[in-house]
């Protein structure tokens, strides 16, 4: 981003356009348990029953399990006064679940107003990581990560969206996902790498570097 991270997410959630790009929820949660898969089957959005070893339901699970991850990241941020970057893993978190709506759906079943990615989303990640990314020091070696507790949580989230983009690009080769699933796993994972950064610079600590003869 050219702007402060808080303008931007302030402009973000004002912005009516982006708010009515899909259509709210209709859940009714109200049990728990319902035993449907007890055989080690599920169903997908369109109503076809598959096996929960299929890709797709391996794709939004570990896309799940991604969401998890940057929800206790988001928690660590706050714990060290920094609103700013729990704002957009807030928002990063709802796109998740977009993401998971869209690889539970077939394409055939996918509805206009049905929450997705899109273009804008990845756009919007690859501005928040320009921005993060200025003034950050120079890298001269690999990252560890351990250089504060959100660090470490970011490079969890990291590597875990590593993984969910390689499940999809799978899916991909044997199912249409749409077009912005992988890339937006894509720079979100880039994004996830220079949050972790970045949140070791504002407390104003050293990185962990990858030193070969300190093995």
């Amino acid at each position: 981003m050219s702007q402060d991270p808080k303008e931007s997410i302030e402009s973000n959630s004002e912005n009516t356009k982006d708010q009515e790009r899909f259509s709210d929820p209709k859940l009714a949660i109200n049990r728990v348990y319902t035993r449907h898969g007890d055989q080690g089957e599920t169903r997908l959005v369109g109503g076809q029953k598959v096996s929960k070893a299929d890709l797709r339901i391996e794709s939004y699970g570990t896309v799940d399990e991604l969401n998890a991850y940057i929800g206790a990241a988001r928690l660590s941020c706050l714990e060290i006064d920094c609103q700013e970057l729990a704002e957009v893993l807030y928002g990063v978190q709802n796109a998740l679940f977009n993401l998971g709506s869209l690889l539970a759906t077939k394409k055939e079943d996918l509805h206009p107003l049905q929450p997705q990615v899109t273009s804008e989303d990845v756009a919007r990640l690859e501005q928040t990581i320009d921005h993060y990314n200025q003034g950050l020091p120079e890298l001269r070696s690999f990252v560890l990560p351990g250089g504060n507790r959100p660090n470490v949580e970011l490079h969890m989230a990291r590597t875990i969206c590593r993984r969910a983009e390689r499940i999809c690009v799978r899916l991909a080769s044997l199912e249409d996902i749409g077009e912005q699933a992988i890339p937006y796993l894509n720079r979100l994972s880039d994004a996830l790498f220079v949050w972790s950064r970045w949140v070791v610079y504002y407390q104003k600590l050293e990185e962990h570097l990858w030193t070969p003869n300190k093995s």
